[in-house]
């Protein structure tokens, strides 16, 4: 997966690469009605540029659209309340929204991964909301 700093830097490299492009020395060319010219590769230049501008657009609205969730089983522990991803299988301890969220139930949460502050560097999920209850966990 891209990071939010190399999408950054691909959009201005791209921009930069655009930008430095030679300039034509030759004067237009004048068309019968007075209007200048334009080439067919000038038109599939525009065109191709208009479509790497839309991609870019759509990518990054859809990235940043999704809903990221959690599945797994909640447990109490010393330092709150935490759950077993079952996907990646780490741990989380939960923050933010916490409330109907009881321990022993299988549950998928919405929120997103946030940096710990702690110098042992507990992964945590900030939950929104919780999107399903499951029931009890199964062993």
């Amino acid at each position: 997966m891209i990071q939010k700093s190399s999408w950054r830097a691909l959009v201005i490299l791209g921009f930069s690469f655009a930008l430095c492009m030679p300039a034509d020395a030759q004067a237009p060319s004048i068309s019968a009605n007075g209007l200048p010219t334009v080439s067919t590769g000038e038109i599939a230049g525009a065109i191709a540029a208009a479509a790497a501008v839309v991609v870019v657009v759509v990518i990054v609205a859809v990235h940043y659209s999704k809903k990221r969730t959690i599945t797994g089983c909640v447990n109490t522990a010393a330092n709150g309340v935490t759950i077993a991803d079952e996907k990646d299988h780490q741990t989380y301890v939960l923050s933010s929204n916490t409330e109907g969220i009881k321990p022993g139930d299988r549950v998928k949460l919405h929120g997103k991964k946030v940096k710990s502050k702690d110098p042992d560097k507990t992964l945590v999920w900030e939950t929104k909301n919780v999107a399903k209850d499951y029931g009890v966990c199964q062993p």
